[in-house]
């Protein structure tokens, strides 16, 4: 049996589908990014996302700044959500410390955060109402969807509490009946939680912070570290409790490609949802 979860494989399969819903569209979708400063990261992040918009058939714009004011930055963000041209608006993270991030996401129209990032959306999330969810998290619920994971009276433990990543999954798992632990920084005696997970999740961003002596048999891991050591991309589960799980994501090639198809998902979805308003 092949333990792999191959993100690549079913993010291309999600794409094609993707594509050929895009060509059936009157008219083309745009994709902005926004990017300040000069993150080196940043740049590789926004060309993928440009590659990929391109493939599927989306306009895309990088509108980049060197330097910004705050409010200059949501005045730009204000033009872009009464363009109608406009379909999906990102800020890339990290922004430079002099601006308020969540101030600026939350400058951007709900219906066009095709990010999810937004307060507005967050609260649909836990709500259960219809709404554009963060990335990550949807493609990971994407990769459970496939492998038709069941998640009533399962045990998912997640690690990491990131408002990007580990507290929307949160609260996406606990709408679907699973019975989930947060666990952090602050957790003491980890591995206590962790050999108890059918599901175990890793967003933290720590190399082998999880160890093979620290997961349940023939769990389901899914890890979404990355964590670059001597020019080679590694998660945050050792690449050992590959032997004793039931499924794992590998690291690259698992998580990483099912976030960008999901951004690229969100903005069909952003147009749909804005059409209907």
């Amino acid at each position: 049996m092949n333990k792999i979860i191959d993100g690549k494989k079913i993010s291309l399969e999600r794409k094609e589908e993707l594509i050929k819903k895009v060509n059936e569209l009157k008219s083309k979708l745009a994709l902005v990014v926004i990017s300040v400063g000069s993150n080196e990261a940043s740049k590789v992040y926004v060309h993928q996302k440009e590659k990929m918009a391109l493939e599927i058939g989306y306009n895309f714009l990088n509108l980049h700044f060197d330097n910004i004011l705050e409010d200059d930055l949501i005045n730009e963000i204000d033009k872009l959500n009464k363009d109608k041209k406009i379909t999906g608006i990102i800020v890339q993270l990290p922004l430079p410390v002099n601006l308020n991030k969540d101030r600026i996401l939350n400058s951007i129209n709900p219906l066009k955060d095709v990010d999810g990032l937004t307060n507005n959306n967050l609260i649909k999330l836990i709500k259960k109402e219809e709404s554009l969810l963060p990335c990550t998290p949807k493609g990971i619920m994407t990769l459970f969807d496939y492998y038709n994971v069941d998640f009533i009276g399962k045990n998912v433990v997640i690690v990491g509490r990131s408002e990007l990543v580990g507290l929307p999954l949160f609260h996406l798992l606990l709408n679907k009946n699973a019975t989930v632990t947060l666990c952090h920084s602050k957790t003491k005696d980890l591995s206590h939680y962790t050999k108890e997970a059918d599901i175990l999740i890793s967003a933290v961003g720590k190399k082998d912070l999880i160890t093979r002596d620290m997961i349940k048999e023939n769990s389901i891991l899914i890890d979404v570290g990355i964590n670059r050591y001597e020019n080679k991309l590694y998660g945050d589960i050792n690449s050992e409790c590959i032997d004793i799980s039931n499924l794992m994501t590998p690291v690259p090639g698992g998580v990483g490609p099912m976030t960008v198809i999901s951004l690229m998902e969100n903005v069909y979805l952003a147009n749909s949802l804005q059409m209907r308003k």
